[in-house]
């Protein structure tokens, strides 16, 4: 008896994994990608632009620009109101960062001097 209930063991937690698996790349499949800013990239007074867009977890986000000149930094609400990035903050300077949305609410500034005041800072809310 003790062998038939092993492999019944066995057998349950690989459906379960396997049931889990599915959830997570049927999730995954349904993930959008956003170009911030669209055609024109991320750069100044693009603050406006999530409005109209309908954004969920798991979405992406591709910030597009020349890293000589921009960065984008994900920050707190303090952080995108006052336009600082606090010691800390997750900083991306490829120019063609790709950042995954996470339920809730997410900030995003440039955090070269001006630029964030110029209105280079997004706010997306994700269901």
């Amino acid at each position: 008896m003790a062998q038939g209930s092993g492999s019944a063991s066995r057998a349950t937690a690989a459906l379960g994994l396997a049931l889990l698996l599915c959830l997570l790349l049927a999730h995954a499949a349904d993930a959008a990608t956003y170009t911030v800013g669209d055609s024109g990239g991320w750069t100044f007074n693009t603050a406006s632009w999530t409005r109209g867009k309908r954004f969920r977890a798991g979405d992406v986000l591709v910030f597009r620009y020349s890293p000589s000149v921009h960065n984008v930094v994900a920050v707190s609400v303090a952080g995108y109101n006052g336009c600082s990035a606090p010691r800390g903050s997750r900083t991306y300077t490829s120019g063609n960062d790709r950042i995954t949305l996470a339920r809730g609410s997410n900030y995003f500034i440039c955090s070269i001097a001006g630029h964030c005041q110029a209105g280079m800072k997004i706010a997306v809310v994700a269901a």
